[in-house]
Protein backbone atom coordinates (compact mmCIF):
# COMPACT_ATOMS: atom_id res chain seq x y z
CA UNK A 1 0.00 0.00 0.00
CA UNK A 2 1.31 3.35 -0.86
CA UNK A 3 0.80 6.64 0.99
CA UNK A 4 0.77 10.06 -0.45
CA UNK A 5 2.82 12.35 1.81
CA UNK A 6 1.67 15.94 2.06
CA UNK A 7 4.08 18.58 0.67
CA UNK A 8 6.57 20.05 3.14
CA UNK A 9 5.58 23.47 4.42
CA UNK A 10 8.21 25.53 6.29
CA UNK A 11 6.76 26.88 9.52
CA UNK A 12 6.81 30.62 9.96
CA UNK A 13 9.79 32.15 11.85
CA UNK A 14 8.95 33.39 15.27
CA UNK A 15 11.40 35.92 16.70
CA UNK A 16 12.59 35.88 20.25
CA UNK A 17 10.02 36.93 22.70
CA UNK A 18 10.43 39.51 25.39
CA UNK A 19 12.54 38.29 28.25
CA UNK A 20 14.55 35.88 26.13
CA UNK A 21 17.46 38.22 25.26
CA UNK A 22 15.77 39.86 22.42
CA UNK A 23 14.79 43.59 22.08
CA UNK A 24 11.28 44.71 21.31
CA UNK A 25 10.94 46.01 17.81
CA UNK A 26 14.13 44.31 16.79
CA UNK A 27 13.82 45.22 13.15
CA UNK A 28 16.04 48.26 12.16
CA UNK A 29 14.38 51.27 10.67
CA UNK A 30 16.06 53.72 8.26
CA UNK A 31 15.39 57.46 8.71
CA UNK A 32 15.40 59.33 5.43
CA UNK A 33 15.89 63.18 5.59
CA UNK A 34 14.73 64.94 2.45
CA UNK A 35 17.54 66.74 0.63
CA UNK A 36 15.58 70.02 0.49
CA UNK A 37 15.29 70.08 4.29
CA UNK A 38 19.05 69.49 4.67
CA UNK A 39 19.82 72.40 2.33
CA UNK A 40 17.50 74.64 4.38
CA UNK A 41 19.37 73.98 7.65
CA UNK A 42 22.78 74.49 6.00
CA UNK A 43 21.60 77.78 4.53
CA UNK A 44 20.36 79.00 7.93
CA UNK A 45 23.75 78.24 9.52
CA UNK A 46 25.67 80.15 6.86
CA UNK A 47 23.34 83.16 7.03
CA UNK A 48 23.64 83.45 10.83
CA UNK A 49 27.46 83.58 10.66
CA UNK A 50 27.56 86.65 8.38
CA UNK A 51 28.41 90.18 9.54
CA UNK A 52 25.78 92.75 10.42
CA UNK A 53 26.90 95.01 7.57
CA UNK A 54 26.19 92.45 4.79
CA UNK A 55 23.40 89.97 4.09
CA UNK A 56 24.04 86.89 1.99
CA UNK A 57 21.12 84.99 0.46
CA UNK A 58 21.06 81.91 -1.72
CA UNK A 59 18.28 80.21 -3.57
CA UNK A 60 17.96 76.80 -5.19
CA UNK A 61 15.52 75.23 -7.63
CA UNK A 62 15.03 71.92 -9.34
CA UNK A 63 17.41 72.98 -12.06
CA UNK A 64 20.26 73.58 -9.57
CA UNK A 65 21.50 76.32 -7.14
CA UNK A 66 21.69 79.93 -8.25
CA UNK A 67 24.86 82.05 -7.68
CA UNK A 68 25.11 83.67 -4.25
CA UNK A 69 23.77 87.23 -4.15
CA UNK A 70 25.42 89.69 -1.74
CA UNK A 71 23.42 92.66 -0.46
CA UNK A 72 25.49 95.45 1.14
CA UNK A 73 23.89 98.01 3.43
CA UNK A 74 25.20 101.55 3.04
CA UNK A 75 24.52 104.52 5.29
CA UNK A 76 22.47 107.29 3.75
CA UNK A 77 24.19 110.66 3.29
CA UNK A 78 23.47 112.93 6.23
CA UNK A 79 21.77 116.12 5.21
CA UNK A 80 20.57 119.26 6.90
CA UNK A 81 18.24 122.06 5.90
CA UNK A 82 19.33 125.60 5.22
CA UNK A 83 17.41 128.74 6.16
CA UNK A 84 15.16 128.33 3.06
CA UNK A 85 14.17 124.81 4.07
CA UNK A 86 16.21 123.20 1.30
CA UNK A 87 18.32 120.19 2.00
CA UNK A 88 22.04 120.84 2.18
CA UNK A 89 24.88 118.40 2.69
CA UNK A 90 26.96 118.55 5.88
CA UNK A 91 30.05 118.11 3.71
CA UNK A 92 29.73 121.55 2.12
CA UNK A 93 33.17 122.67 0.90
CA UNK A 94 34.70 125.68 2.62
CA UNK A 95 34.68 128.91 0.64
CA UNK A 96 36.75 132.08 0.83
CA UNK A 97 33.91 133.75 2.73
CA UNK A 98 34.15 131.10 5.45
CA UNK A 99 37.79 132.09 6.04
CA UNK A 100 37.12 135.81 6.51
CA UNK A 101 36.31 137.79 9.62
CA UNK A 102 35.78 141.38 10.70
CA UNK A 103 38.79 142.94 12.42
CA UNK A 104 37.81 144.36 15.84
CA UNK A 105 39.04 147.65 17.28
CA UNK A 106 41.93 146.74 19.59
CA UNK A 107 43.22 150.24 20.42
CA UNK A 108 43.08 150.94 24.15
CA UNK A 109 42.88 147.27 25.11
CA UNK A 110 45.49 145.47 27.13
CA UNK A 111 47.81 143.57 24.81
CA UNK A 112 46.87 140.19 26.27
CA UNK A 113 43.14 140.95 26.00
CA UNK A 114 43.59 142.13 22.42
CA UNK A 115 45.34 138.90 21.48
CA UNK A 116 42.61 136.83 23.12
CA UNK A 117 39.90 138.76 21.25
CA UNK A 118 41.73 138.36 17.93
CA UNK A 119 41.92 134.60 18.37
CA UNK A 120 38.27 134.45 19.37
CA UNK A 121 37.18 135.80 15.98
CA UNK A 122 39.65 133.60 14.08
CA UNK A 123 42.93 135.54 13.74
CA UNK A 124 45.90 133.54 15.02
CA UNK A 125 48.82 135.22 13.23
CA UNK A 126 49.64 137.84 15.86
CA UNK A 127 52.68 140.00 16.56
CA UNK A 128 53.46 143.26 18.38
CA UNK A 129 56.13 145.95 18.51
CA UNK A 130 57.25 148.83 20.68
CA UNK A 131 55.24 151.88 19.57
CA UNK A 132 57.92 154.21 21.01
CA UNK A 133 60.58 152.80 18.69
CA UNK A 134 62.77 151.56 21.53
CA UNK A 135 62.77 147.99 20.23
CA UNK A 136 61.61 146.56 23.55
CA UNK A 137 60.18 143.06 23.68
CA UNK A 138 56.68 142.53 25.02
CA UNK A 139 57.71 139.77 27.38
CA UNK A 140 54.68 140.12 29.68
CA UNK A 141 51.69 141.06 27.51
CA UNK A 142 49.54 142.05 30.48
CA UNK A 143 51.98 144.91 31.21
CA UNK A 144 51.39 146.48 27.78
CA UNK A 145 48.48 148.25 26.08
CA UNK A 146 47.62 148.61 22.39
CA UNK A 147 48.21 152.01 20.74
CA UNK A 148 47.81 151.04 17.09
CA UNK A 149 46.98 148.13 14.78
CA UNK A 150 48.18 147.47 11.25
CA UNK A 151 44.70 146.56 9.93
CA UNK A 152 41.90 149.09 10.31
CA UNK A 153 39.05 148.15 12.64
CA UNK A 154 35.94 147.01 10.76
CA UNK A 155 37.85 145.68 7.76
CA UNK A 156 36.87 142.20 6.55
CA UNK A 157 40.04 140.21 6.07
CA UNK A 158 41.15 136.63 5.61
CA UNK A 159 41.80 134.96 8.94
CA UNK A 160 45.29 134.18 7.60
CA UNK A 161 46.10 137.92 7.81
CA UNK A 162 48.80 138.76 10.37
CA UNK A 163 47.78 141.39 12.90
CA UNK A 164 50.51 143.64 14.31
CA UNK A 165 49.89 145.70 17.45
CA UNK A 166 51.90 148.80 18.37
CA UNK A 167 52.11 148.86 22.17
CA UNK A 168 53.56 150.75 25.12
CA UNK A 169 53.74 149.89 28.80
CA UNK A 170 50.67 150.59 30.91
CA UNK A 171 52.15 153.68 32.61
CA UNK A 172 53.28 155.24 29.31
CA UNK A 173 51.41 157.54 26.94
CA UNK A 174 50.74 156.35 23.40
CA UNK A 175 52.52 158.44 20.75
CA UNK A 176 50.45 160.25 18.15
CA UNK A 177 52.14 157.99 15.59
CA UNK A 178 54.25 154.88 15.96
CA UNK A 179 57.93 155.73 16.08
CA UNK A 180 59.91 153.49 13.78
CA UNK A 181 63.43 152.36 14.68
CA UNK A 182 66.18 154.07 12.66
CA UNK A 183 67.85 152.34 9.73
CA UNK A 184 71.28 152.85 8.14
CA UNK A 185 70.57 153.52 4.49
CA UNK A 186 72.99 154.15 1.62
CA UNK A 187 75.97 153.46 3.89
CA UNK A 188 75.38 156.63 5.91
CA UNK A 189 75.41 157.02 9.70
CA UNK A 190 71.86 157.76 10.93
CA UNK A 191 71.04 160.33 13.59
CA UNK A 192 70.57 158.20 16.69
CA UNK A 193 70.10 161.05 19.21
CA UNK A 194 67.23 160.21 21.56
CA UNK A 195 66.88 156.68 20.17
CA UNK A 196 67.39 153.63 22.29
CA UNK A 197 70.83 152.07 22.27
CA UNK A 198 69.22 148.73 21.36
CA UNK A 199 67.52 150.24 18.29
CA UNK A 200 70.79 151.94 17.26
CA UNK A 201 72.70 148.69 17.52
CA UNK A 202 70.04 146.87 15.46
CA UNK A 203 70.26 149.51 12.71
CA UNK A 204 73.97 148.97 12.15
CA UNK A 205 75.67 146.05 10.48
CA UNK A 206 75.93 143.09 12.82
CA UNK A 207 79.72 143.08 12.39
CA UNK A 208 80.14 146.68 13.55
CA UNK A 209 82.27 147.21 16.67
CA UNK A 210 80.17 149.28 19.12
CA UNK A 211 81.12 150.83 22.46
CA UNK A 212 78.49 152.31 24.80
CA UNK A 213 79.48 154.63 27.65
CA UNK A 214 77.51 156.33 30.41
CA UNK A 215 77.08 160.00 29.49
CA UNK A 216 76.98 160.88 33.19
CA UNK A 217 80.10 160.68 35.35
CA UNK A 218 78.69 157.68 37.23
CA UNK A 219 80.39 155.24 34.84
CA UNK A 220 77.42 152.82 34.97
CA UNK A 221 77.13 149.63 33.00
CA UNK A 222 74.62 149.81 30.16
CA UNK A 223 72.94 146.45 30.60
CA UNK A 224 69.37 146.68 29.28
CA UNK A 225 70.04 148.78 26.16
CA UNK A 226 66.35 149.38 25.41
CA UNK A 227 66.19 151.43 28.64
CA UNK A 228 69.01 153.77 27.54
CA UNK A 229 68.90 156.56 24.96
CA UNK A 230 71.75 157.89 22.82
CA UNK A 231 73.19 161.29 23.70
CA UNK A 232 76.20 161.48 21.38
CA UNK A 233 77.60 159.34 18.59
CA UNK A 234 80.82 158.88 16.69
CA UNK A 235 80.91 159.00 13.65
CA UNK A 236 78.42 161.84 13.41
CA UNK A 237 75.11 161.64 11.58
CA UNK A 238 75.53 161.54 7.79
CA UNK A 239 79.11 160.24 7.87
CA UNK A 240 80.02 157.37 5.56
CA UNK A 241 80.10 153.94 7.19
CA UNK A 242 83.06 151.88 6.05
CA UNK A 243 83.40 149.41 8.90
CA UNK A 244 84.89 151.84 11.43
CA UNK A 245 84.08 151.38 15.17
CA UNK A 246 81.10 153.29 16.59
CA UNK A 247 80.95 154.93 20.03
CA UNK A 248 77.78 156.01 21.84
CA UNK A 249 77.23 157.87 25.08
CA UNK A 250 73.86 157.34 26.72
CA UNK A 251 71.63 157.93 29.74
CA UNK A 252 68.44 156.28 30.92
CA UNK A 253 65.25 157.46 29.23
CA UNK A 254 63.98 159.26 32.33
CA UNK A 255 67.25 161.20 32.54
CA UNK A 256 68.49 164.25 30.65
CA UNK A 257 71.54 164.14 28.45
CA UNK A 258 74.35 166.45 29.76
Amino acid sequence: MSYNQPPFVQPPFIGPSAGQGGKPGWARKRIVIPAALLIFFVGVGIGSSGSSDQEKTSASSEAGPHPTVTVTKTAAAKTTKDKDGKQASDNKPATDEDNKATVPNFVGMGLQSAQDQAQKVGFYGLTSHDALGRDRMQAFDRNWKVCSQNVKAGAIKSTDTQLDFGAVKLAEVCPAKDETPPTAEDGKMPDFAGKSVKAARAALDSGTSITVQDALPDDRWVLVESNWKVCTQTPSAGASLSGQPVVFTAVKFEETCP
